[in-house]
């Protein structure tokens, strides 16, 4: 059996999963007591649960490094094990979730953006390089930055969330 196989094999395969969706606009829409959407959440709910995890908890903020900032902390103290940040992973002024959780990582996984990118690219085209997705680990859990586009969201988990329980085995030593 090949290395990786065996941290597969022992790695917890059901974790503990916190869904952030991160968008000025439906904060503002959800914030007046407007109906909205979020596609990329509940996209997100579904590749996630489809890979065998437990979403824990779910919410919305706006693009706002305070906030974003809190939900860092809050998972990083807490008992759960991966932290999903859905938008603000663009070039938008707005956009500043990669940025603001950066400084949380311990060590950064860039092959996640890599994989997101070239997966996109051969999706949609080149302006799938614009995206800014990123992954990392602290304090033995996984901390996961996406687009907000259902198609990215759905893109990247299809192909990531299978290894979650891997990186998070990992992580821990």
């Amino acid at each position: 059996m090949k290395p990786h196989e065996e941290h597969h094999r022992a790695a917890k395969s059901r974790l503990k999963v916190v869904i952030v969706t991160v968008s000025t606009s439906r904060y503002a829409k959800k914030s007046r007591g407007e109906n909205f959407t979020d596609e990329g959440g509940d996209v997100a709910v579904k590749e996630v649960t489809r890979a065998g995890h437990k979403v824990i908890r779910r919410t919305l903020i706006s693009d706002d490094a305070g906030m974003l900032r809190k939900e860092a902390r809050t998972f990083i103290a807490g008992e759960d094990d991966v932290l999903l940040f859905t938008g603000g992973t663009g070039l938008s002024p707005r956009d500043v979730t990669v940025e603001t959780i950066r400084p949380f990582f311990e060590k950064e996984l860039e092959g996640f953006g890599e994989l997101v990118r070239r997966l996109g690219v051969e999706e949609i085209g080149a302006s799938a390089i614009l995206t800014r997705a990123t992954a990392g680990v602290a304090s033995g859990k996984l901390i996961v930055c996406t687009p907000g586009s259902p198609g990215a969201v759905k893109t990247a988990m299809k192909a990531f969330a299978k290894e979650f329980a891997h990186v998070v085995f990992i992580a821990r030593g």
